[in-house]
């Protein structure tokens, strides 16, 4: 049966789904507000970083679309809850090595994996680092409050010589995954978009700091902008092409509209565009699967790129499609071990918000 709810209400019925009833709460309450573990974002300690990444986003949009305090209040404690738990060692007991309570993102931020160790065990993704980079520069610019901003510099500025290393021939290249404690590769391969996306994120952090006239130094991560431009651009590899994969291809969208007009953007996402029109095709693409052999998240992914790009008209009914499908089958994603991503994605894709930024140059609108 289809959800004949309005999208409002969906929207907070799926973050309710994670972070159990907010909306009872005054701002002052939600200033004290803890997020509960349970339903929680199915991490560690009930915390993993991609899923509060949207779920401190999604707070900001329902801000965006009701001008409640209220919302700004439980982003802010949201941020807090993740610092104290990923920024912290798996036992709760001291900051991650490299950080204090001064300097909370120092250590970097743990993925919040259940196990800790493990081919599916906890570490550092850069890809996540990124767009909570982003949740917290978004709250600043929300907020006006600089510390937020200063925290994703910080964060930035801790992770990139982790991740990034020069090989013998004086390439720049990448790794995937780092340990908690940012001293071990786990993962050797690189990300296929982590050097154009940390491209676009730090290159905004610094618009951002050096707009509001923060206290930090405006050109503070030059270097590592410079680094990401190198790798993107390096002649023995292509990296910026459109991958097939349904998240893959949204996030790259995504990404892409960051960077407003820059031509690197304009031809990916134009390529990317192309892809997504045969990835739906209807007797060979994704939505010609049953619920059962689709990944919902993977799949609003693919819808908030498409719409914070901008959309063709074909593309904005396709996107209407999707939805709409998982409105159908809500119970295919909210349930199992993937609901609580499947659930923040999902609102996000229904209303993208605060995901949307209007860079210098662009002329996409909201």
């Amino acid at each position: 049966m289809a959800n004949t709810k309005p999208t409002l209400t969906r929207f907070k019925d799926a973050m309710r789904q994670v972070y159990g009833s907010f909306d009872d709460l005054t701002a002052e309450e939600a200033t004290n507000w803890t997020p509960p573990e349970t339903p929680g974002a199915g991490g560690h300690r009930g915390r993993y970083l991609w899923t509060d990444a949207f779920g401190v986003l999604n707070f900001l949009t329902l801000y965006k679309e009701s001008g409640q305090l209220l919302y700004v209040e439980l982003a802010k404690s949201l941020v807090r809850t993740v610092h104290d738990v990923l920024g912290r060692t798996r036992d709760g007991t001291a900051r991650l090595p490299g950080a204090s309570n001064e300097t909370p993102l120092k250590g970097g931020l743990r993925i919040g994996k259940v196990d800790a160790d493990g081919r599916d065990g906890d570490g550092q993704y850069h890809h996540y680092l990124t767009l909570w980079m982003f949740a917290l520069n978004r709250l600043a610019v929300c907020t006006g409050d600089e510390k937020f901003n200063n925290l994703a510099i910080q964060l930035a500025k801790a992770i990139h010589p982790h991740f990034v290393y020069t090989t013998v021939s004086r390439s720049l290249c990448m790794v995937w995954k780092v340990s908690t404690d940012l001293k071990r590769v786990l993962v050797a391969s690189e990300g296929h978009l982590d050097a154009a996306t940390g491209y676009v994120v730090y290159s905004l952090l610094q618009r951002t700091a050096g707009r509001l006239n923060y206290s930090f130094v405006p050109h503070s991560l030059t270097t590592e902008i410079n680094e990401y431009w190198q790798m993107m651009n390096r002649k023995e590899k292509r990296t910026m092409s459109p991958s097939s994969d349904t998240l893959d291809l949204g996030m790259g969208l995504w990404m892409c509209h960051l960077a407003g007009n820059e031509l690197w953007a304009n031809t990916l996402g134009e390529e990317s565009l192309s892809l997504a029109h045969r990835v739906l095709n209807p007797e060979r693409g994704f939505t010609s699967r049953a619920a059962g052999r689709r990944l919902a998240f993977r799949e609003f992914g693919f819808c908030l790129g498409i719409q914070t790009y901008g959309r063709d008209r074909f593309l904005a009914h396709k996107v209407e499609d999707v939805l709409q499908f998982w409105n159908e089958h809500s119970e295919t994603f909210s349930d199992d071990d993937l609901g609580p991503i499947s659930s923040v994605m999902y609102a996000a894709a229904l209303k993208p918000g605060a995901f949307y930024v209007r860079p210098p140059g662009s002329r996409r609108n909201s």
